[in-house]
């Protein structure tokens, strides 16, 4: 289904794939738990969380000084920067890298932000091949498909239908057995990085005060992309930077702890500059594309700026309760999970995602899991308060907050509402809940009971509670207590 088509639709064709819900579940209940294994073997979490958030607090408060020393750096070092404001210039710096050097063939390792500009696209529509060599995301591009996953992108996939995949991409029967899909990926992609004129790669972090650019990876493919073409281009989000090489130790432990619940990652890969006389491999020519795309826009934004503090480690997809059930391909964004319901509308502020931040029970999961403390469950609430303040709230969500501040607001009007709902709600209720709602109501009890209006109210309960555990002076202390709890306001007020 496509980003048009509504949060609400893709969620419901989401919650009817059996087995994409189970995989989802299994996956983010693995990680979570491998996290908290390598977390507490850490020690001291909560610190390491701290120093981190200060270090990206410090990094994007300070984005532009940042960011021309970076740049600075990485042309002493012999490599090129390309500054991109939007997606069609970053995809233009690309292309016409491409077209310079005659490339015919390009290959990939994992890059959101090469996923934000839909960099595969655009080179195949110039007629240059591109092959993803991530094995997750060789399995999707296959498929024709998005990352569902910032870490695992093709998490809804099963082994029968790699294996399908794999069979009409090599011409040969295969088994679902893991090191034959393995094998069989691991064949193909050694010829493509061979034959590559171009390597594209993300970067996860950018150190200003060498020009490095720093990959975290597992299967070892970012090396393969990085070294063996004649070009490398790294895309690069211009908040993913750190000043110091020493700031990087710390996210060396957070970033893998929180991803995948791994101590370190497999590789950890630092590039300076293209390839120096003497050096045994590396390309010849190194291009940093450095991607705005509305990012500039959150810089000052007391509410939004801490959201490009994100290292994209996807630790929010994995505790919250709305990706548990629907994954990510219903957000239609390239962000999946708490982190696009927030990232996706403040890169893109149009109607398209306006509805995401609605993806959320604003339970706080995401915050507390984040280990750079983003506070991405009040941001949720901030962007809905954006749109109602544009007057694109539905009427119907209009009109049912005007009732509720209507009843809520007087004492009066409070209980006569819950006392009308009471006897509005008889025929509906069964087993204590409501389980065929009305209106608004049936998009709930559609998949689980609705509660219904308990039916006496907590303070007629209360008084007859009192009085069982007092007796009859209950009434008299209840008395007493009212004038000791008056008295103590009044002296507080005062």
């Amino acid at each position: 289904m496509t980003a048009q088509s509504g949060i609400s639709e893709r969620a419901q064709s989401a919650l009817e794939d059996d087995f994409l819900r189970q995989a989802v579940r299994f996956t983010a209940d693995r990680l979570r738990g491998k996290k908290q294994v390598s977390t507490e073997q850490l020690g001291n979490w909560e610190s390491w969380r701290e120093r981190g958030q200060a270090i990206r607090a410090h990094t994007i408060a300070n984005l532009d000084s940042y960011l021309a020393q970076f740049a600075d750096r990485v042309r002493q070092a012999g490599g090129h920067v390309h500054f991109a404001s939007d997606a069609a210039e970053a995809v233009e710096v690309v292309l016409s890298i491409a077209r310079g050097k005659g490339a015919r063939s390009v290959v990939k390792s994992k890059s959101m932000v090469s996923e934000e500009v839909h960099i595969n696209h655009h080179l195949q529509n110039a007629g240059i091949e591109v092959v993803e060599t991530d094995l997750g995301e060789y399995i999707v591009q296959l498929a024709n498909e998005t990352p569902s996953h910032i870490i695992i992108p093709a998490i809804h996939k099963t082994r029968a239908q790699i294996r399908d995949l794999f069979t009409a991409a090599g011409g040969e029967q295969l088994t679902t057995d893991t090191k034959t899909l393995a094998g069989f990926a691991r064949q193909r992609l050694r010829q493509k990085f061979l034959a590559a004129d171009i390597g594209i790669t993300g970067c996860n972090f950018g150190i200003a005060e060498t020009g490095t650019v720093v990959l975290f990876t597992n299967e070892g493919n970012a090396d393969m992309v990085a070294n063996l073409p004649k070009t490398h281009i790294v895309l690069m989000g211009m908040e993913r930077l750190l000043p110091t090489l020493e700031d990087l130790e710390v996210f060396a432990n957070l970033l893998p702890r929180s991803a995948t619940g791994q101590p370190l990652t497999a590789y950890l890969s630092m590039i300076t500059g293209p390839r120096r006389r003497g050096d045994l491999d590396g390309p010849e020519e190194l291009h940093v594309v450095v991607l705005d795309n509305g990012r500039s826009r959150q810089l000052g934004d007391p509410h939004f700026q801490a959201v490009l503090h994100c290292i994209r480690c996807g630790a929010c997809l994995n505790v919250c309760p709305v990706y548990r059930q629907i994954g990510g391909h219903a957000y239609g964004s390239v962000y999946p999970g708490p982190i696009g319901a927030v990232l996706t509308p403040l890169l893109q502020q149009d109607e398209t995602y306006a509805d995401l931040p609605y993806a959320s029970s604003l339970c706080g999961a995401c915050a507390e899991a984040c280990p750079v403390k983003i506070p991405l469950h009040d941001m949720l609430v901030r962007l809905r308060q954006r749109r109602a303040a544009t007057g694109r709230t539905p009427a119907l969500e209009k009109s049912a907050f005007h009732a509720y501040r209507v009843a809520f607001a007087n004492h009066r009007r409070y209980r006569l509402a819950f006392g009308t709902a009471r006897v509005l709600q008889r025929p509906l209720v069964q087993d204590g809940g409501i389980a065929n709602g009305v209106g608004p109501l049936s998009a709930w009890t559609a998949t689980r009971y609705a509660p219904a209006v308990a039916p006496r109210s907590f303070r007629a309960r209360w008084g007859e509670l009192r009085q069982t555990l007092h007796g009859p002076s209950g009434g008299s202390r209840t008395s007493e207590d009212g004038d000791a709890r008056r008295q103590e306001e009044g002296t507080r007020d005062a």
